[in-house]
């Protein structure tokens, strides 16, 4: 037998190295981007075609390059921005990974103009399955240019991979709106298909805000702003009354990089406590700025995912900035309480702010730590800023975190739906009378005891199955119109309701895209009261952007769970009586009637001869 080892030829290797660099178009708009912005640029225009496979093209006035530098640019390990390993942990730029442009020319056709201002002349280069097909000079203004077609048009396996237009058009979105909401001086504008999406002027961080998060922010955003020798926090959280069910918008920056951290939002979270309801969450764009050597940026290859060096003088230090922010602009919920009796209840409510409190707050070693100069080196990291993490939640008081139910139905729900027996084990006694308890629970007398149902996770469950049927084949019916009522949504959110068009058709919305882009509710499921169909699309797409489980479910299941969650009737809605015996009705018509899509059990059933030893019969 012969050697069998071999080495790859060089375009199957960077076909291979690409895939882990760019794995859809928005991988090449962030890596483009990012190059834009180290490059100095004060305008950076995208434009995209076909959702990015046809066409990403990044235009900037950026200082440009020679034309050695411009064919040097898309070797692998090219970089003008790391000369030695120690570099690594010294990184303020943006765009230094040495793989991207090499990445991006094996699994697409890339054209290339660039000029630097001393330069009489552009470089132009066209480059193809990593080879270079043509370089000459051209005529061009100071910046690059850099247009990628045709992405994975030489692997077309990976190409079948990619989603629908509007799901690759939301991935561009989320990586334009992270790189402009990191660089407010900078102009950026987004076009797709010809047509301008965003045009973001240069201005303050709060314009930069109110510009991609919509006008309703303009008077809804606190600032925040705390200045250390070992690290600065700055940016804005939203007032209480902007938070949502859902996580909504949620912005970390660290040294101006975008950053995905579960530990840091849990110290905005906290530092909300008692201000807003336990189940939901606050809106944020905070920017962290600390020495490099102290972060980490390499542990995910999206670096997206870092690491510091101390988490938890990081964690205690966005805590207490964001409760001293809060607490310095005395701020008071406004929540619209007829959703919620339980928000009566919260200490925002009932204890607001005083002004010993605030006097307290700003009294506390640990906020003095973070707000004098050459303080910050003092914090203790373990048992000390424990102890002072404690004194600030003494302030707002909260229950213990709520950790949420993993979905536990992985079965696919058309079979389940369609081939289990419908049995009935629990009879309620006819014509018996049913008792509401709480406007929460229902007392059902039934032959063997009696049994205690929860209102609003029985219905989940019945609508649940009923927009799984319809999802799947048994089309609901659309009650039209009578005027038909016009969205406002952001272009990402607009982009994610056209992808979901079909499937929101088939549970019975129906929903057009008019000449203008704007998209027109024209009709809602028969079985939904008319008159709140807004909210109710803007929230099913908070919904479902930040749907969480350990399961991956498809995206039509995604918005049947969303759906029956978002319409069951809510605990402490009073039922009449007729009301309470439909539900309970069609609850046991259901194929698992006992449990919700999560797993959560829809009713506790009590049995006599358990009754008769509780009293000692």
């Amino acid at each position: 037998m012969g050697d069998i080892i071999h080495l790859l030829p060089d375009n199957i290797a960077n076909q291979i190295a690409a895939g882990e660099v760019i794995q859809r178009p928005a991988s090449a708009v962030k890596e483009l981007l990012e190059n834009a912005v180290d490059a100095g640029a004060t305008q950076i225009k995208l434009l995209v075609s076909d959702a990015g496979k046809a066409l990403v093209q990044v235009i900037d006035n950026g200082k440009g390059m020679s034309a050695a530098d411009a064919k040097m640019a898309f070797e692998r390990h090219a970089t003008s921005k790391i000369q030695n390993i120690d570099d690594l942990f010294r990184i303020k730029t943006m765009g230094f990974r040495g793989e991207a442009l090499a990445s991006i020319a094996a699994v697409a056709q890339v054209e290339l103009k660039t000029k630097r201002a001393e330069d009489e002349l552009a470089s132009f280069v066209e480059i193809e399955n990593s080879r270079v097909v043509k370089q000459e000079s051209c005529s061009f203004q100071t910046g690059t240019s850099i247009s990628m077609k045709n992405l994975f048009f030489n692997v077309p396996a990976r190409r079948n991979f990619l989603k629908s237009n509007a799901a690759e058009m939301r991935h561009i979105m989320d990586e334009f709106i992270r790189v402009a909401m990191a660089f407010p001086d900078i102009f950026f504008s987004l076009t797709s298909n010809g047509q301008e999406v965003f045009h973001l002027e240069a201005g303050s961080l709060k314009q930069r805000i109110v510009q991609i998060l919509g006008s309703s922010y303009n008077a809804k955003l606190v600032s925040v702003n705390e200045e250390t020798d070992y690290m600065n926090i700055y940016g804005f959280v939203g007032k209480p009354d902007t938070a949502r069910k859902t996580r909504g918008d949620q912005y970390f920056f660290v040294n101006n990089r975008f950053i995905k951290s579960a530990y840091l939002n849990h110290a905005v979270n906290t530092a909300f406590d008692g201000m807003i309801a336990k189940d939901s969450f606050p809106s944020y764009v905070l920017y962290i700025d600390l020495d490099p050597s102290q972060v980490d940026i390499n542990v995910h290859p999206t670096k997206q995912e870092i690491k510091f060096e101390d988490e938890k003088i990081i964690y205690a230090f966005v805590q207490a900035a964001v409760k001293h922010a809060l607490a310095q602009f005395s701020i008071a919920p406004s929540l619209d309480f007829t959703l919620n009796a339980d928000i009566q209840n919260l200490d925002a409510v009932s204890k607001p702010f005083t002004t010993d409190k605030k006097d307290a707050v700003a009294g506390s070693n640990l906020f003095k730590s973070f707000s004098q100069k050459n303080q910050a080196h003092f914090i203790e990291s373990s048992h000390q800023a424990g102890t002072e993490l404690k004194h600030w939640k003494s302030f707002y008081s909260a229950g213990d975190d709520q950790t949420k139910p993993s979905d536990g139905n992985t079965q696919d729900p058309v079979q389940q739906l369609l081939h289990t027996p419908k049995t009935r084990s629990i009879e309620v006694i006819p014509d018996s009378v049913l008792l509401q308890l709480h406007n929460t629970y229902i007392i059902a007398s039934t032959n063997s005891g009696f049994m205690l149902v929860h209102q609003q996770l029985a219905h989940e469950r019945v609508l649940y199955e009923r927009y799984s049927l319809a999802a799947h084949g048994q089309k609901m019916a659309t009650q039209q119109s009578l005027f038909p009522i016009a969205l406002e949504l952001a272009p990402a959110d607009a982009a994610l309701l056209q992808d979901l068009m079909p499937d929101l058709l088939a549970i019975g919305y129906q929903l057009e895209k008019t000449d203008d882009n704007q998209i027109v509710i024209q009709g809602i499921p028969a079985d939904i009261l008319p008159g709140n169909e807004k909210n109710a699309i803007e929230l099913l797409i908070e919904q479902f952007k930040h749907f969480s489980a350990e399961v991956k479910f498809s995206k039509r299941e995604k918005l049947v769970r969303c759906m029956s969650r978002q319409q069951a009737i809510k605990a402490g809605q009073a039922l009449t009586q007729k009301e309470m015996m439909v539900l309970i009705e069609d609850l046991f018509g259901c194929s698992s009637p006992n449990i919700t899509p999560t797993g959560s059990p829809t009713y506790l059933e009590f049995k006599e001869d358990y009754l008769d030893r509780m009293f000692g019969r």
